[in-house]
């Protein structure tokens, strides 16, 4: 399960609205919602986030427990 608190808090820092963040990471708006209500990412979910909000290892580890 992911921390959502600190996804969320990553979001914010990045400046980003999350249509964007879901735009760059092709994950659908209302996947990433579903997600955050139901914290179960995909390997290729959190790997995209990564990407997107620049997350490093420890920041992966701390948001999705990878």
């Amino acid at each position: 399960m992911a921390n959502i608190e600190k996804l969320k808090e990553k979001i914010k820092e990045s400046g980003m609205t999350v249509v964007a963040i879901c735009d760059k990471c092709g994950i659908s708006k209302k996947t990433f919602y579903n997600r955050l209500k139901n914290p179960d990412f995909k390997i290729a979910e959190a790997l995209a986030l990564k990407e997107t909000l620049h997350l490093s290892r420890s920041e992966m580890k701390d948001i999705f427990l990878l």
